[in-house]
């Protein structure tokens, strides 16, 4: 009799998991269970009555590296080719990214002359930061956090504003707790293998192995900095549940895992309230901390190093204005927090995706709020209402981007613990939690957000990652 694997999470991670066991010459019975109602996990786009797509999470995907190259396979493998949306490497989206500094809006240097040149915010060109790195002799810890690494290499006035605003625009979190190790690995290993950044990132491009496709040999030789969907990033989810679901994978929706259990012939039971399941193997794609609640007595271990992979809240808010324009053109802006402790960034939808802005076409940005800054204003007392988010949120692009006017459409969405954050010396949580697993010989694999990276593209590629484990164990016992 085949064996049964159960996927816990219907996010992206859990769906690229079950969508990998399938594809093997001899799939095990896959049956993925998600708590909520909907699949998809914080990737979820919303449909206005004009049409308009308003994404609620992640907005646009990296076709760079390996992993970008990945994601776009799967893309054509589930149909979607014709529904890509491109950002171009000439588009103003792919070129023009900004900071919002002294109440001013200061574009990011681009390419070898912009280095060279005085920059605003910056006091002296870029230029003196890269000669830096290529002077700092090479770190001695094993780990760091993002401020140390950045100020030791690229000097103070880079990892304050820079740096600072890199960690709130993806991690939603302060770069001074942040660990270089975990959250941005190239540089790390750059410094490492290199003695320098720039050295590393130069010396180590084009290693790695090349996927190719059609899509894939497109997005390089346009230079994509992104891409989305024509009915926005969910679609992704919704053709892998509709994969799976025709492979004969079950899919159990709004049944929350209440607990796991080790049986005496090694076999898992999943209590899920008043009915249970049973497992020869779990892939875990729900967040670590939730995990360690659900644990067993013997995996005490585990679930102590797992719920120290905390995660912050983030306030999403997508406005649409119509017959507005907005002063600058590219991608949106980030506000360091010395700016700004309450808002992440500002990102400018319709500049990125003008398809996707309905009939009539309004303006569409998307504010950012919160993350590791919500957690001061909740011990605070504040009561975090979508009233005080939709104000902070108007009042941000009326001061940073001119939009004055009430806005014709407002969506507020506060996502509760949706981005782990990687803090100085994860590396090691992840080494014990792989040690135990591998020591008493535990029929759980790991996979999604809280371990190495949070981008789309990771997650992904954690869930592909953990689906060729468990078929390896499988074929070899």
């Amino acid at each position: 009799m085949g064996r049964t694997v159960i996927v816990l999470g219907g996010g992206i991670s859990g769906l690229a998991a079950s969508y990998h066991l399938i594809r093997g010459p001899s799939p095990p019975k896959v049956i993925l269970v998600e708590g909520s109602k909907r699949l998809g996990g914080w990737i979820r786009s919303v449909r206005g009555s004009d049409g308009a797509i308003f994404e609620l999470g992640p907005r646009g995907i990296r076709p760079a590296g390996v992993l970008g190259a990945r994601t776009l396979l799967l893309v054509s493998e589930l149909g979607l080719e014709s529904e890509v949306l491109p950002v171009p490497g000439n588009h103003p989206a792919a070129q023009n990214r900004f900071l919002y500094v002294g109440g001013a809006l200061h574009p990011l240097p681009s390419g070898l002359r912009g280095l060279l040149r005085p920059s605003p915010p910056f006091s002296k060109p870029l230029f003196w930061a890269g000669l830096r790195d290529l002077m700092t002799p090479r770190g001695k810890e094993p780990d760091e956090t993002v401020h140390s690494f950045a100020q030791r290499r690229l000097g103070p006035e880079v990892a304050s504003l820079a740096i600072d605003s890199l960690c709130r625009g993806v991690f939603a979190g302060n770069s001074r707790e942040l660990s270089v190790r975990s959250c941005f690995p190239s540089l790390f290993q750059a410094e490492q293998t290199h003695r320098s950044i720039l050295l590393g990132l130069l010396l180590g491009a084009g290693q790695s192995p090349q996927l190719d496709s059609s899509l894939v040999h497109q997005a390089r030789a346009e230079r994509w900095s992104q891409w989305s969907l024509r009915g926005g990033l969910e679609m992704l989810p919704q053709a892998l549940h509709n994969h799976l679901t025709s492979k004969g994978v079950t899919v159990f929706r709004g049944q929350p895992v209440c607990g796991l259990s080790l049986q005496p012939e090694g076999r898992w039971k999943v209590s899920l309230g008043d009915s249970s399941l049973e497992a020869d193997h779990i892939i875990s794609a729900i967040p670590a901390a939730v995990l360690s609640k659900l644990l067993p007595a013997e995996a005490a271990p585990l679930a102590h190093v797992l719920g120290t992979i905390t995660a912050v809240s983030v306030a999403v808010v997508n406005l649409q204005y119509q017959g507005a324009c907005l002063p600058v053109q590219g991608f949106g802006h980030l506000v360091p927090s010395s700016e700004d402790p309450t808002v992440l960034g500002v990102v400018y939808d319709s500049i990125a995706f003008p398809e996707q802005d309905g009939n009539p076409p309004g303006l569409r940005v998307t504010v950012m709020l919160g993350g590791y800054w919500l957690q001061k204003l909740e011990a605070n007392g504040c009561e975090l209402s979508p009233e005080l988010f939709k104000q902070q949120a108007q009042e941000a692009v009326a001061t940073h981007l001119g939009l004055k006017k009430q806005p014709s459409h407002c969506l507020v969405h506060l996502h509760k613990n949706c981005i782990p954050q990687y803090t100085l010396g994860h590396w090691q949580k992840l080494e014990s939690a792989m040690q135990f697993l591998t020591t008493q010989r535990l029929p759980l694999t790991l996979a999604g957000a809280s371990y190495e990276g949070v981008a789309v593209n990771d997650c992904i590629e954690s869930g592909r990652q953990a689906a060729v484990a468990v078929l390896g164990t499988e074929s070899s016992s």
